[in-house]
């Protein structure tokens, strides 16, 4: 869903597939980083307990009115995915409508 919105308005195909490791991948600012690392923290916050060190770095890139944006689409989503793998919908049916 989200890679498909995001080829939509024209993401870097490269920087796409590097997601997954971006701690290694040089194509992400220290912004992109901020937020990604933010993003595992919440989402394994039972492994993960939100370290310190992730919170000041987001919070350094992000002044508050984006850290609370930023933290309620991380919550959204991996709510959506977790009705998604709670009630068995099917991977790879959506579409995007997005527009470059």
């Amino acid at each position: 869903m989200h890679t498909k919105d995001a080829r939509a308005i024209g993401e870097d195909e490269q920087r796409l597939y590097l997601v997954a490791v971006w701690r290694e991948a040089p194509f992400f600012t220290s912004r992109e980083r901020a937020a990604l690392a933010w993003t595992e923290a919440l989402t394994l916050l039972p492994e993960t307990g939100a370290p310190d060190d992730v919170y000041e770095a987001m919070a350094r890139e992000f002044d508050p009115p984006e850290q609370v944006a930023l933290t309620l689409a991380i919550v959204a989503i991996n709510g959506w995915n977790r009705f998604s793998v709670g009630f068995r919908r099917p991977v790879g049916h959506y579409v995007s409508h997005r527009h470059p």
